[in-house]
């Protein structure tokens, strides 16, 4: 297939090329104004699905019942906790974090109730309630009640005794959760294309409004999380201090995607400006590409900045991306340059740079074309940072294509052609080793992929999406130890609510008997019925069958603290083991239990009308069996099944939950967009080459450097995850790069004498080296990813590069073999 670019894009890129340099750098100005406003963004969004319908109900809940968006302060002093030492160590902390603007409470161990310390009755309740800073407070009977309480022993301290925790509660923000109700609800609105044109001029405004106040909240965080750590320090030479919770994961995850970012950036471009000195050896080739990538960098930067594009965790590494994939075009150019230029030593700058351009540019065009494909596939994945990810990369590559056939010629227009230098022996010595293998052992090499894939196949076999969001992190990160912390001593991390509704059956009965009086209402003094009539739940019937509920979780092997309305009645019997709690004892109970005590041990857990239960549970996240999906399916069995709950009755919703969905939607992910990759490509090869025959051949080695990138995963037990499920897909969209190139060379060298050993030779004597020179480009510059604090992104990097490696071996060897055996060119 020829293609000849227009006369014009000649005349001025190469006729006018200072006219061209000053474009780039008004465009580069531009976008380097607006990169000031490039934000990073780690909020939890980045592990939901996008129109999850559970998110909505997640946060209808915590709208109900209250949020579990706080820190957790855990405190392991050097000595014994319940000295008075201690304990006026830990006061002073208590006060120091609640001085702070941003804090509006804290809960620990000095300002829970005790009931037991000495014992009160529930008369006594209603005068006043005791807590440990109180001096009438008996110390040892209050380490007693808090290590034993079901209120407190693996929530505000450990069964040891040894650890405490403090709930640190941040200023809720009702701009905030406001803007964002109202953004929802007009998406909404929008999805079923009932927006009025004053309601879409509303959205706009929302979602700016929405996008400036969560920045501004972010920096708020931020603060308030440096000046947590900044009074926690005062107090580490007592103490051993961990900070958790999901507004602490947000703040790290933050400053790791900035670290990230600079690590990333400095460390491709220091491995890349080597790798080009070490290839080429004149300045100029090393100038050259790195303009090039750092004006593509630059413009991406400032484009996110003007749209108000956040960067993620996911995306963190787009820049790295960005740079290596900028880097290849250019290293295809030069190498195609220098070409040129050994065939005509003495050849004009302007022929051999339109010469360069003219060969390269549909090569490039379907290589760059493949890659956005590649990326573009994360599009129907249904995870948000996915998603932002795939058009981050679709359009950067896009604008690195521009860039390299606008910048690098207009820039290499600068400079004289000079005399053609010979390139490197090592880069010769390998391709032709390889031509040479190709010759010898055509068979064995056979055997080997065959091989390759049969094992690749098994280790796919093993594939799987359960994995320990805790391993998202290393070990040494706070994250990672106060989860661990949290988890071995504080009963479990991560939050499961298991929501019971009343019968549908109940509300119709209900209905029906409204005006019935309260049998109980007369001897309570009250006019109106009372919550253990109306309600479903609220009786002792009922709450003997929630506290079975109760005990089943409790139970569980994946399940640490448990809390729910059976918490409330097991202290409630502490209190009062002689009363009968039967219905007529719960109604007086509710009628004259204090506001305060409902507030912190009733409507967390029950409805204000007593219609629905929630069980809040907090999981193991650390167990290595941890498997969510199991759970929640046992959970539900046991529910409907042994407890006679209609199936309708019970939900589950929580991080759990919204975790568990991401992950149970990886598989689904990672088949849609490895099948969109490889129809896509697939049917490009046929119109590119216009032979079905070198299609079908030309994607098998890209297909096996995938498999095996998987089949990897599977044998080292690598589970699917946010970073890793798009692996497959991106190799294949990057790795046939290199397939396009070898084989629109290999179609001209095999014209020249219809040879197609002689053509293959001359090949890897010539566009081999491009391909060498990128592979290793592409694979170094993944490995900086390893210096990732998030494991993901380790895994990424190195399988990625890994499968680089694999596909240039493929391209070098399947490729020729396959298309020699099956005369692909005839």
């Amino acid at each position: 297939m020829k293609f000849y670019l227009p006369g014009n894009y000649f005349k001025l890129v190469l006729g006018r090329p200072l006219s061209v340099l000053f474009f780039l750098v008004l465009v580069c100005s531009f976008f380097a104004y607006h990169a000031e406003n490039f934000k990073l963004d780690a909020s939890a969004d980045s592990l939901v699905l996008e129109g999850d319908e559970a998110l909505k109900y997640y946060r209808s809940i915590r709208a109900r019942y209250g949020t579990d968006d706080f820190l957790i302060l855990t405190y392991t002093p050097n000595g014994d906790l319940f000295n008075n030492s201690t304990l006026g160590d830990l006061q002073n902390l208590r006060d120091d974090i609640l001085s702070l603007p941003a804090v509006v409470s804290v809960v620990s161990i000095l300002d829970v109730p005790l009931l037991e310390s000495p014992p009160v009755s529930l008369e006594e309740l209603q005068d006043g309630i005791r807590t440990l800073a109180d001096p009438s407070t008996q110390t040892e009977q209050a380490r007693q009640e808090l290590i034993s309480s079901p209120l407190y022993r693996n929530r505000l301290v450990s069964p040891d005794g040894s650890t405490t925790a403090l709930q640190i509660k941040l200023r809720h923000d009702k701009t905030y959760y406001s803007l964002l109700k109202k953004r929802d609800r007009l998406r909404e609105k929008r999805l079923h294309g009932k927006l009025t044109p004053e309601e879409s001029a509303e959205l706009k405004k929302v979602i700016v409004r929405f996008q400036e106040h969560k920045a501004a909240g972010k920096d708020t965080l931020l603060k308030s999380i440096a000046e947590i750590r900044g009074r926690m320090a005062k107090y580490q030479n007592r103490a051993r201090l961990h900070l958790g919770g999901v507004p602490m994961i947000v703040a790290d995850s933050i400053g790791f995607i900035r670290h990230d970012l600079f690590t990333f950036g400095t460390g491709v471009l220091f491995f890349l400006v080597l790798i080009l000195m070490v290839a080429f050896g004149r300045l100029r080739w090393v100038l050259l590409p790195m303009l090039t990538c750092f004006a593509t960098g630059l413009i991406m930067i400032g484009f996110l900045g003007l749209v108000d594009w956040p960067v993620t965790v996911v995306s963190a590494n787009f820049l790295s991306l960005l740079l290596i994939i900028s880097l290849s075009l250019s290293v295809h150019l030069i190498v195609s340059y220098r070409e040129q230029q050994a065939l005509h030593p003495d050849g004009e700058q302007v022929s051999l740079v339109k010469a360069t351009m003219q060969h390269k540019f549909l090569p490039c065009f379907y290589t760059a074309l493949t890659t956005v494909i590649a990326f573009s596939s994360l599009l129907i994945s249904g995870i948000r940072p996915l998603i932002d990810f795939g058009w981050m990369m679709s359009i950067g590559i896009t604008v690195a294509f521009i860039m390299a056939f606008t910048l690098f010629p207009a820039a290499l227009m600068m400079f004289r052609s000079g005399r053609p230098s010979e390139s490197r022996n090592i880069t010769a010595a390998v391709t032709s080793y390889i031509a040479d293998c190709i010759e010898k052992y055509p068979g064995l090499i056979l055997v080997f992929f065959a091989i390759l894939v049969i094992l690749s196949a098994v280790g796919m076999m093993r594939l799987t999406v359960e994995n320990r969001f805790i391993d998202y992190y290393k070990k040494s990160t706070e994250i990672y130890q106060g989860m661990e912390l949290i988890d071995r001593k504080l009963g479990g991390t991560t939050p499961l609510d298991v929501i019971v509704d009343a019968p549908e059956n109940f509300f119709q009965s209900s209905a029906a008997e409204e005006k019935e009086e309260d049998p109980f209402a007369d001897e309570l003094g009250m006019h109106e019925p009372g919550i253990t009539t109306t309600s479903y739940w609220f009786n002792s019937y009922m709450l003997e069958k929630a506290e079975t509920i109760h005990s089943f979780l409790d139970g569980l092997p994946e399940s640490g603290k448990v809390l729910s309305i059976s918490t409330f009645m097991q202290v409630v019997r502490k209190i009062d083991e002689q009363s009968s709690l039967d219905t007529f004892f719960l109604a007086i109970l509710y009628k004259k239990l204090p506001e305060k005590i409902k507030e912190k041990l009733i409507y967390p857990y029950m409805s204000r009308d007593g219609n629905q239960l929630r069980f809040n549970v907090r999981v193991y996240e650390s167990d290595y069996s941890l498997r969510r999906q199991a759970m929640l399916d046992t959970i539900r069995s046991h529910l409907t099944d042994e407890l006679g709950l209609a199936d309708e009755q019970v939900h589950f919703t929580g991080m759990v939950v919204l975790y568990n969905n991401m992950l149970q939607s990886l598989f689904r992910s990672q088949i849609l967009t490895i099948g969109f990759v490889f129809v896509a490509i697939l049917l490009m090869f046929a119109i590119l080459f216009r032979n079905l025959k070198l299609a079908a051949v030309a994607i098998l080695p890209n297909l096996v450097a995938a498999a095996v990138v998987l089949g990897i995963m599977g044998w080292l037990n690598i589970p699917l995850d946010m970073m890793t499920v798009s692996i497959a897909a991106i190799c294949i969209g990057i790795a046939v790069d290199d397939t396009i190139h070898y084989v629109f060379r290999i179609r001209i060298e095999y014209r020249k004498d219809n040879d197609y050993r002689a053509a293959v030779r001359r090949c890897h004597g010539s566009i081999g080296h491009a391909l060498y020179y990128t592979t290793v480009c592409i694979a170094l510059g993944f490995s900086i990813l390893a210096l990732s604090n998030f494991v993901p992104t380790i895994y990424f990097g190195l399988l990625t590069g890994f499968s680089m490696t694999v596909a240039l071996m493929a391209d070098l060897t399947l490729l020729p073999l396959l298309i020699i055996r099956f005369r692909a060119l005839d």
